[in-house]
């Protein structure tokens, strides 16, 4: 499957926005449902830096681990009570789709 300019300049575009905003505080401490964020974090940001040093292309493994983050996302996002926090994973969960191929609706 290709990619195409347009998902890669969104991607882009998310992966930026991603980089300037800092770790929520209320997340530093909290593990809703049990999943610590920052290690979704880390897993979704290693699979799509790879993933543009690819050119975009996808990545078998990578497309798993990155629909494993984005089912994990899809869990905790209902469960924050912070909007910052909420805004932050909501992007997260949109760049791992995007960057993963699949469609799947943000929560």
């Amino acid at each position: 499957m290709s990619t195409s300019t347009e998902q890669v300049q969104a991607a882009d575009r998310l992966w930026q926005e991603h980089r300037h905003e800092p770790f929520p505080d209320s997340l530093r401490r909290a593990t809703p449902g049990g999943t610590d964020v920052w290690l979704l974090e880390l897993d979704i940001a290693g699979c799509v830096l790879r993933w543009f040093d690819d050119g975009g292309t996808p990545d078998a493994q990578r497309s798993s681990v990155l629909r494993s983050c984005v089912e994990d996302l899809g869990r905790v996002i209902p469960e924050l009570d912070d909007p910052v926090a909420a805004a932050y994973c909501r992007r997260l969960h949109q760049l791992a789709v995007l960057v993963s191929g699949d469609l799947a609706p943000a929560p």
